[in-house]
């Protein structure tokens, strides 16, 4: 196996992208190595997220639980960005050689993922480098430009759940090293903008559409028959661990082996999350209940002044009126609206209830950078039949 690209990789040196993007300030270094010390990174990570304004998934809360449950296989790499002997920029990358089409197996280098198809149903978005604000742009463009120029022949780079705004950071350094960006996947992010709800002088129902409204309140007379509809946010660790557990029941009971528990590393992960996280209340797990009786959980993030869903369980039932998920939503809408916060993202995915209860939404997407060789033209066809026929697989078309 050789290791050409990985000491390409550690020899990168950008000598001419600065702070202000000019060319006259202090040089960013960008620089990868094999992740040895634990504690170390854990310290100049969190050092400089107090620097930087990351998303949850580049916390040390999120990156931290990830690198103590990868599998025993993957070598981690840790992307270190610098000037004036600071640290300015920092990322976790893994290498992983796959099969494809040709006669030799392609490496990835994946920004936060392992190249593990089970593990990395983990799912990360709004994924990127960590970045010290105050230069963050010149930062992500020197990291960007450092693997892409570096990569090996036949090497790919892999970025799962960017934002657009990367996106194109990543298009400009693959176009000026000869590359291609690809978007393998793209998909939208649903969230209720709370300043915007603020400054119309709304509440949030009141914010909803109409058939919305009227059905939130048909469901909240429905369960209100059988007694109290109460919404909780678990504040202990082990309330929220019993509630996770009762969200996996629920979760399973609706989607079986499709479903995200499905992934053995799905449960241990989190459970060790929702133990790290819970007492600085960035997890945040509140339970639905009808007269004692729990008809939702949800499993967010509180990060940022947004809270983010991630995962959810709702008993469904035969009566299509009742709507345990819509209601769950709505509930812990308002509670973060009543906390004072920014807003409430429902994060990646098409179900229909997203579009109708937020009022903004992102783009998020999935790109992979690497030369414009006749098996990344092979595979994008075979991407596009593959979407085709899905399409014509759709109930009703």
């Amino acid at each position: 196996m050789s290791h050409a690209p990985a000491r390409r990789l550690l020899q990168t040196a950008l000598r001419a992208i600065t702070a202000d993007g000019t060319g006259s300030s202090d040089a960013v270094d960008v620089r990868i190595e094999p992740l040895r010390d634990l504690a170390a990174t854990e310290a100049a990570w969190r050092d400089l997220e107090a620097r930087a304004a990351p998303s949850f998934f580049l916390s040390w809360l999120w990156i931290g639980t990830w690198l103590a449950h990868l599998p025993k296989d993957v070598k981690p790499h840790l992307l270190v960005a610098t000037a004036r002997d600071r640290i300015v920029g920092m990322a976790v990358v893994c290498r992983r050689k796959a099969w494809r089409i040709g006669l030799r197996p392609r490496a990835r280098w994946l920004l936060h993922e392992t190249g593990d198809p089970h593990f990395d149903r983990l799912s990360i978005e709004y994924n990127g480098i960590l970045a010290d604000r105050s230069v963050a742009e010149a930062v992500t463009t020197a990291c960007l430009n450092s693997a892409v120029r570096h990569l090996g022949q036949s090497d790919l780079l892999v970025l799962s759940g960017i934002t657009a705004d990367l996106e194109t950071v990543a298009c400009r350094s693959a176009a000026d090293a000869g590359l291609v960006a690809e978007v393998t996947e793209a998909d939208t992010a649903h969230w209720v903008d709370f300043v915007e709800m603020r400054r119309l002088h709304k509440d949030y129902r009141a914010s909803l559409g109409r058939n919305t409204r009227q059905a939130v309140s048909r469901a909240l007379r429905l369960y209100g028959e059988r007694g109290p509809v109460e919404h909780r946010v678990m504040e202990t660790v082990p309330e929220a661990l019993a509630a996770f557990t009762e969200l996996a029941e629920l979760h399973r009971a609706r989607w079986g082996r499709k479903g995200a528990f499905a992934n053995p590393a799905f449960g241990p992960f989190h459970e060790d999350l929702i133990a790290r996280g819970v007492p600085t209340g960035t997890v945040r797990i509140s339970r639905t209940t009808v007269g004692g009786r729990t008809i939702g959980v949800l499993y967010n993030f509180a990060h940022g002044g947004e809270v983010l869903h991630y995962q959810s369980g709702f008993l469904y039932e035969e009566d299509a009126k009742l709507k345990p998920g819509v209601l769950s939503h709505v509930l812990a809408i308002e509670d973060s609206f009543a906390r004072g916060e920014l807003g409430y993202d429902f994060m990646a995915g098409s179900a229909g209830h997203k579009s109708r209860l937020a009022n903004a939404e992102r783009s998020l997407k999935w790109v992979v950078v690497g030369r414009n060789s006749i098996e990344r033209r092979i595979g994008t066809t075979v991407r596009h039949a593959k979407r085709a026929l899905a399409e014509l697989r759709k109930p009703g078309e």
